[in-house]
C-alpha cells in the first residue's frame, strides 16, 4: 500500500487524465470507475497536491525535438559541420551550436541525453512569491489567523498598501500555497482558518454543473395538484447509518428505503429498486439536495426514467415537504441513534404509521387517503 505523500507509480498520461477528470467536476468514484484505478490511490494523488493540478512546463513550439537531436547526433558522427546540420534542419547555426555546446560538445553529444537534460531544465520551479517576500507572507498569515478569506486578503492589500506594488497577490496564489504540500511558505495548519476547512481545493467545474437545477424543473412540478413529483433526502444516524426518505409532493405520502451505505452508486441502486415498484403515476421527477450520495443520479434516471433535480446550495426549504416529514419521522428514528439495526419491514411499518396519521396541511386527511383520492 502506498504511504501518504508517496504518489502511486502511474504514467504521465494517467496523471494527466486523473487531473483532467477531476478539474471537469468528476468525483473520486467516477474517476476510479473510468480509469479502473483504486479510489485510495487517486485520493493520494489529489491530497498530495491539495486538489490543485500541478503545473507542468512544456517545451516551446520552436524548441528542438528528439528527432532533430538525433539528426544532430548523426550529423556529428558523419563529420558534418554545424552549418551543414543547421541547413538540413532549417535552423539557425547558433541554435545548433548552443545545443551541442551545452551537452558536452561534439565528442560527447548524445541525442537521448540531450533530450533528458532539456526536459529536466523545464522542471525548474519558479520561486513562490511568498518565499521571497517575507513582509507579504507575514501579513497574509496575520489575516488568515483572523479568519479572513484569501479573496478578502487579496482585495484589501491595495487599500492597506496603495503605493507598494510588492504587496500584491492573487487569492488563487494564497489558496495554492496553503493546499499544495510542496510549498512551505504557509503552514497547512492555516487551513483550519478557512471557512470550509477542507483538505482539498474543490474543482471550480463542480459536479453541480452537470446536474439539473431546481429552476429547470417543469413548472407543473410546483403545482401540488399534480401527482408524479417527489422529494428525497437522507435521515442520518450514528456510526455511519442512514435511511433514505422519499415524499410525494401532492399527498405527502412517505416511503422509507433502508441503506447500508451512503456511497453514491449504492444509494442510486437502492432507490432505483424501490422506485421501480411504484405506479407510473408517481414516477416523474425527484428533487434532492446536493449531497454526494446522489452523485450517481444519471444512472438512477437511466434505470427508472425519473429525472432528478437539485436544490440550490444551502436551500433545504426548496424541499419543504421532505424536510417537514423528516421532522415527523424523528419521533421514530431519533437523532443520536444507530439506524442500521432497522429492517426494511420495520421501516415500512414506520412509514405506514405516518401515512395513516392525519395531517393539518391536508385538511386533516391522512397521506395514504389523500394518495388514494388523487389516484382515482
Amino acid at each position: 500500500m502506498n504511504r501518504e505523500g508517496r504518489p502511486p507509480n502511474y504514467t504521465k498520461e494517467q496523471f494527466d487524465k486523473i487531473w483532467r477528470l477531476y478539474k471537469s467536476g468528476h468525483r473520486l468514484w467516477d474517476i476510479s470507475q473510468k480509469m479502473n484505478i483504486n479510489p485510495g490511490s487517486i485520493h493520494i494523488i489529489l491530497h498530495r497536491y491539495g486538489g490543485i493540478a500541478p503545473y507542468r512546463r512544456r517545451p516551446r513550439k520552436d524548441s528542438l525535438s528528439l528527432s532533430e537531436r538525433e539528426e544532430i547526433s548523426r550529423g556529428i558522427a558523419c563529420g558534418k559541420s554545424m552549418g551543414c546540420i543547421a541547413e538540413r534542419l532549417e535552423r539557425p547555426v547558433s541554435t545548433i551550436s548552443r545545443e551541442v555546446g551545452r551537452n558536452g560538445g561534439t565528442k560527447a553529444y548524445r541525442a537521448a541525453l540531450a533530450q533528458r537534460n532539456a526536459l529536466a531544465n523545464l522542471k525548474r520551479p519558479k520561486p513562490c512569491k511568498l518565499d521571497t517576500n517575507e513582509r507579504l507572507r507575514d501579513h497574509i498569515i496575520e489575516k488568515l489567523k483572523l479568519d479572513w478569506s484569501p479573496e478578502q486578503i487579496a482585495g484589501e492589500l491595495p487599500l492597506s498598501f496603495p503605493d507598494d506594488e510588492s504587496m500584491r497577490i492573487s487569492h488563487e496564489t494564497i489558496y495554492r500555497t496553503i493546499f499544495i504540500q510542496a510549498r512551505g511558505s504557509l503552514e497547512k495548519e492555516l487551513r483550519i482558518h478557512l471557512r470550509t476547512k477542507r483538505k482539498l481545493r474543490k474543482s471550480r467545474a463542480s459536479a453541480a454543473r452537470r446536474t439539473q437545477a431546481i429552476r429547470q424543473r417543469p413548472a407543473k412540478a410546483k403545482d401540488r395538484a399534480i401527482l408524479r413529483h417527489g422529494e428525497g433526502d437522507l435521515v442520518l444516524g450514528t456510526i455511519d447509518s442512514q435511511v433514505a426518505t422519499l415524499v410525494e409532493r401532492t399527498s405527502r405520502f412517505l416511503m422509507l428505503v433502508r441503506l447500508e451505505s451512503k456511497f453514491a452508486p449504492y444509494v442510486s441502486a437502492a432507490l432505483a429498486r424501490h422506485v421501480k415498484t411504484l405506479p407510473v403515476q408517481l414516477k416523474r421527477s425527484l428533487t434532492c439536495n446536493r449531497g454526494s450520495e446522489m452523485a450517481d443520479h444519471k444512472r438512477f434516471t437511466i434505470d427508472t426514467g425519473v429525472q432528478v433535480y437539485f436544490c440550490d446550495p444551502k436551500s433545504p426549504w426548496q424541499r419543504k415537504s421532505n424536510e417537514n416529514t423528516n421532522g415527523l419521522l424523528r419521533q421514530y428514528l431519533p437523532r443520536g441513534k444507530n439506524l442500521s439495526g432497522y429492517t426494511q419491514e420495520e421501516l415500512d411499518e414506520i412509514a405506514m404509521r405516518l401515512n395513516t396519521r392525519p395531517r393539518k396541511t391536508l385538511g386533516f386527511m391522512a397521506p395514504a387517503a389523500k394518495l388514494e383520492e388523487v389516484l382515482r
